[in-house]
């Protein structure tokens, strides 16, 4: 039997603590990793020297809208707020002096209302708004609801909810996450793991952490469900090392939610036990790969393992092992906590709920946007996004970072979905958008993506070992005008080779960027050589 009396004890100290609050100004400062190298910190501190008793601070992450960090919100007693954008610590200090009377001449952030009304936010619905280490306030907005909601129910039930809702995962292959849980939950072994993968090495990719800097509690509650559905005793959370900040976010919302009891007695009073443990990544873009990831775990090289046996199989320790991206995991507190129609009905009938967009480049503004899978790139770019501006035209749109490629301006009515989203080898990959002007070379792009490939090789197998940096070859001799007949035929055939023969994800999609560049940009390839 689940401990009732615990969720209601959650509940009655969050109120307790909101209420004694609830008759001062609330400052709200959002530090994530974008706003840090803007001043974030700085503001803080002019806060904590200049707020009086009548309000107090409170450290949020980012709300996506990175384009006009530092941010900040002033919210009155009577529930009113101010939203203010590019807060310097000059204006922290005024702002402090001004709590009470006009803060009309400040700036206000119309533009990042925009940027996030026209999102639909189930991830990052309070990332930006609640103290991200203070399980008060998730709770306070139906935290762990979801994980009271699935420990109450038989474990069987909670994967056939999981289905139901049909989520795939978000990392990248989008697998069913269901399937796996089961295939887990079936699978023989003394110990089972739940591995969160949060290592995130995908240049242009910033979405796992802004979940664990804006609602780490969201993740936590996940991944706890994760392991009560498929009977792990032990969850990971595999942060990437240079996420220092996520990790201090992760490192307190562990501690906490250990302090409140969660876990006593097992997860929520279930009787089921687990143990959280955060392991920080070994460094590299391979160390996404699952099997990769689980030997650095093991202390072993950076490098992949042959398939079968598969993770969920036989993964950690030669343990079943589920891993799962964060992104997949911060969806089932939603999932759990409403009915899952509310789930279902985001998206489209091949892939339900929403997908978190990494959005960088020439557009007006840049961060992270969270959409139902069947949006347009075009509303990205101009609804989301702003547009360009007015000087400058799209010359193409990057999707899924050097595991997929370029996509031309003519295309910009694709519509996000799982998998390949257009011919020419452009996948979604984690989702990452960047979108490209006119004072861009497109051959010289592509050059820097296979560039990125050969550079991230492990080495283990000879198809990527060797082929990637010979792709970079064969491309600088169109780029200084040298290039055959021949050698255009060897580059297709090449990405052919490697894509089809090598051990994991990174050589397999390493051909993708040659892809793009012969279907797409043909015509721009060709110029660049003279004897063809």
């Amino acid at each position: 039997m689940i401990n009732e009396s615990l969720y209601k004890q959650l509940q009655n100290q969050a109120k307790l603590d909101l209420s004694a609050k609830a008759d001062k100004y609330r400052v709200t400062v959002q530090l994530g990793h974008c706003s840090s190298s803007l001043g974030a910190k700085e503001v803080m501190q002019s806060f904590t020297d200049h707020l009086t008793s009548n309000a107090y601070m409170v450290v949020a992450g980012c709300d996506g809208a990175c384009f006009n960090g530092p941010k900040v919100s002033v919210e009155s007693p009577d529930g009113s707020a101010v939203n203010l954008e590019k807060v310097d610590a000059s204006i922290a200090v005024r702002i402090a002096t001004l709590i009470e009377g006009n803060m009309s001449p400040l700036r206000f952030d119309d533009d990042a209302n925009e940027f996030t009304n026209n999102q639909t936010r189930v991830l990052l619905n309070t990332c930006g708004e609640i103290d991200a280490i203070n399980l008060s306030e998730y709770v306070s907005n139906k935290g762990y609801y979801g994980l009271f909601n699935a420990v109450s129910s038989e474990p069987d039930k909670v994967i056939e909810r999981v289905k139901s809702s049909g989520l795939r995962g978000r990392g990248g292959a989008y697998f069913p996450t269901a399937l796996k849980w089961k295939g887990a939950r079936k699978a023989k072994g003394d110990s089972k793991y739940i591995v969160v993968n949060s290592e995130e090495g995908e240049p242009g990719i910033f979405k796992d952490r802004h979940l664990m800097e804006g609602v780490p509690h969201k993740i936590i509650e996940g991944a706890l469900i994760a392991a009560y559905a498929v009977g792990a005793e032990h969850v990971f959370f595999y942060i990437n090392a240079e996420a220092e900040l996520s990790y201090e976010r992760m490192d307190s919302a562990v501690k906490e939610i250990i302090d409140a009891g969660i876990l006593k007695d097992g997860i929520m009073g279930s009787k089921w036990p687990v143990k959280i443990e955060i392991r920080r990544g070994a460094g590299g873009y391979v160390c996404g790969e699952e099997t990769t990831l689980i030997n650095t775990m093991e202390g072993y090289r950076r490098e992949p393992r042959l398939r079968p046996p598969f993770p969920t199989e036989s993964g950690y320790l030669a343990s079943p092992t589920i891993i799962n991206n964060a992104e997949t995991l911060a969806n089932l507190p939603y999932i759990f906590a409403n009915p899952v129609s509310n789930f279902t009905a985001i998206g489209t009938d091949n892939q339900t709920g929403t997908k978190l967009i990494s959005l960088s480049g020439a557009v007006k503004r840049t961060g992270l946007a969270e959409v139902p899978f069947g949006t347009t790139l075009k509303y990205l770019v101009d609804d989301i996004g702003g547009g360009l501006p007015s000087s400058k035209s799209i010359k193409a749109i990057g999707i899924g970072g050097p595991s997929s490629g370029l996509l031309p301006p003519s295309l910009i009515d694709t519509k996000i979905s799982p998998g390949n989203i257009s011919d020419g080898g452009i996948i979604l990959g984690a989702g990452g958008v960047i979108v490209l002007d006119d004072t861009i070379q497109i051959v010289e792009s592509i050059r820097h993506l296979a560039s990125y490939n050969a550079d991230e090789s492990c080495g283990k197998c000879t198809p990527c070992r060797e082929g990637t940096p010979k792709l970079v070859e064969l491309i600088d001799k169109f780029i200084d005008q040298n290039a055959t007949n021949d050698d255009l035929k060897e580059l297709q055939n090449l990405a052919l080779v490697i894509k089809d023969s090598s051990l994991c994800g990174l050589g397999q999609a390493a051909g993708n960027p040659v892809f793009s560049l012969i279907h797409f940009f043909n015509d721009q390839l060709l110029t660049k050589a003279n004897q063809i």
